[in-house]
Parts: C-alpha cells; structure tokens; sequence
C-alpha cells in the first residue's frame, strides 16, 4: 500500500470519527426538540389553540441543530471517500 493511500485511509477513519461523534449529540437534541414540538401542537389542537407561526426560541435551536448535524454529517461522508480512494489507490 503506498503511503498517500495509507495516509488517505488514516485520515478518511479520522474525519468519519469526528464527524459521527459531533453529529450524532446534535441530531439527537434535534429529534427530541422535534418531538417535544410535535406534543405541543396536538395540545393546542385538543385545546382548540391557535399557534401562531412566529419564531421562537426553539425552532431557532432546531434549524441551528439540523445545520451542525449536516454539516458534520458531510464531514463524515467526506472521510468515507477518502477510505473509498485510499483503498482505490493502493
């Protein structure tokens, strides 16, 4: 194996490790926050509430979460190709 597909490999396994473990707590937070909202909607709709489509404190953490994941989500797919290539170029 020659040494940019060793070093390809290496780096590949480290931007798939730091991608999943920054991901994963930011996706988690995320579905819990979905579902804690999904809970509040069908109460006011029991109640007969309206909700109004303002911003609030929590939608803005869910985008702010949804972003942070994808983003080191595609940091982790960009380490599944370089173990792809470094594997490629042996």
């Amino acid at each position: 194996m020659s040494i940019v597909g060793l070093a390809l490999l290496v780096l590949g396994i480290v931007l798939i490790a730091v991608g999943y473990s920054r991901a994963a707590p930011a996706w988690r937070r995320y579905r819990q926050l979905t579902a804690q909202d999904a809970n509040v909607r069908r109460y006011e709709q029991w109640r007969g509430g309206v909700r109004g489509d303002e911003k609030t404190g929590a939608s803005v953490a869910m985008d702010v979460l949804r972003r942070r994941a994808r983003l080191w989500g595609l940091v982790a797919v960009g380490g599944f190709v370089l173990v792809f290539v470094g594997f490629v170029l042996r």
